[in-house]
């Protein structure tokens, strides 16, 4: 619990508003990234959900994923795409990588500063001032498969608009080690 309010708030984030994100990491700890059972408005990812740029209707920006020097060792391989669409029925995010550790845990954020500025800076907060957590942030859980590939997608009812302008990807059990982000072009 401790490590993911690290990490969160080494993500930008405030630590004095993760007692939530504590509550929610200790569930998805022993939950796949995909079932978070018992975390009703936690959304953080279904890698079966309908891809991003697959939404109808949708108007989709994509961005392609540059490593950033705080990434951890051995993550010099890592590349890949993230999609943000908006539609009818508010945001979807899709983030798709390889050369991740097989079976190690990525954690992903929406984030309301472009790569080039902070690594991101700040995470996106639907309400500015708000919830660190789903769904007043946008966040991505997800694990690589024994080939180092990781996919995962998210659903938010609210439209970002054009204030998130960028994603962060980092391992779940790293303190702040930003692996990669990738600027959306609107």
């Amino acid at each position: 619990m401790t490590a993911t309010s690290v990490l969160l708030s080494g993500c930008g984030g405030d630590s004095a508003d993760h007692a939530s994100a504590q509550a929610a990491s200790s569930a998805s700890a022993s939950s796949s990234a995909k079932g978070m059972d018992g975390m009703a408005g936690m959304d953080m990812g279904d890698p079966s959900a309908t891809p991003a740029d697959k939404i109808p209707g949708a108007t989709v920006v994509k961005g392609a994923f540059t490593l950033l020097d705080t990434r951890p060792p051995g993550m010099d391989d890592v590349a890949g795409s993230a999609w943000l669409a908006q539609g009818s029925k508010g945001t979807t995010v899709t983030v798709s990588l390889t050369g991740l550790k097989p079976g190690a845990s990525y954690m992903a954020h929406l984030h309301a500063q472009h790569c080039s500025a902070k690594n991101g800076g700040e995470h996106f907060r639907f309400e500015k001032g708000g919830a660190t957590t789903p769904p007043n942030e946008v966040h991505l859980m997800f694990t690589a498969d024994k080939s180092g590939m990781g996919m995962t997608t998210v659903n938010n009812s609210r439209k970002t608009g054009k204030d998130a302008v960028a994603i962060v990807v980092h391992p779940s059990e790293a303190q702040d080690n930003r692996i990669a982000c990738a600027d959306f072009d609107f």
